[in-house]
């Protein structure tokens, strides 16, 4: 727990997340000045490095605060409850919307970290990465019904199949500059559609449903 910025109001906390997102996004580890992040968040570098003690612990503090806003968002919309796998999707993707939102580099910054080769952070994010993946797809895994399915079907390899597509879709899109969040939206919405098509069992097959209840978890998603 860094208490020293935790101490700092929430609006001055998220000018220095947001900042920190965004130069570490836009170059490698060891070319992000933090003079940079410093300036963008209006504050001196000595000031920030009161906060942090140096770019490594900064660096894995972003990591580490993206992991836990996801979880706390994915809650609010109560994906870990559902055992429809296409509600929990939609759901999560209107979720990581709002974070997009409120932390419009985030995302970006999620993708640069998880190839960055930088020694000082590789292998805490790589080992971070591998066991946050492995208890979430566990714990999705264990709420599905096979019944729901096409007969025989590897439900392990679909649901990494469906998250390595849902990735590589975001890598993509933010390759491309500023990402258009209805395009994307829209995107998703016919990768949903195309997976339910080729997985869901014929007979089990509905429409997504979440329209009246996402707004009750817009309301309830932290910072709202």
């Amino acid at each position: 727990m860094n208490d020293k910025f935790f101490s700092l109001p929430p609006e001055k906390q998220q000018r220095i997340l947001n900042a920190g997102f965004r130069v570490f996004s836009q170059n490698s580890y060891k070319k992000s000045p933090m003079s940079e992040i410093a300036a963008e968040a209006g504050i001196s570098k000595s000031l920030l490095f009161h906060y942090f003690r140096n770019k490594q612990e900064l660096y894995l503090f972003l990591w580490d605060w993206g992991a836990k806003i996801t979880v706390d968002y994915l809650t609010a919309y109560k994906c870990y409850e559902l055992t429809d796998l296409f509600e929990m999707m939609e759901r999560g993707m209107q979720a990581k919307f709002q974070i997009m939102a409120r932390y419009p580099h985030m995302a970006a910054f999620t993708i640069k970290a998880f190839y960055e080769k930088d020694p000082a952070v590789h292998q805490k994010i790589q080992e971070s990465y591998r066991a946050a993946f492995d208890k979430k797809a566990l714990n999705a895994l264990s709420r599905l019904n096979p019944d729901d399915f096409v007969p025989g079907l590897d439900l392990t390899m679909m649901y990494r199949e469906m998250y390595w597509a849902s990735e590589g879709y975001l890598w993509e899109s933010l390759q491309q500059g500023e990402p258009d969040a209805a395009k994307m939206e829209a995107d998703f919405r016919r990768l949903l559609k195309f997976w339910k098509e080729i997985y869901a069992r014929k007979d089990v097959r509905h429409e997504c449903h979440s329209d009246g209840e996402s707004d009750e978890a817009v309301r309830e998603a932290p910072g709202n």
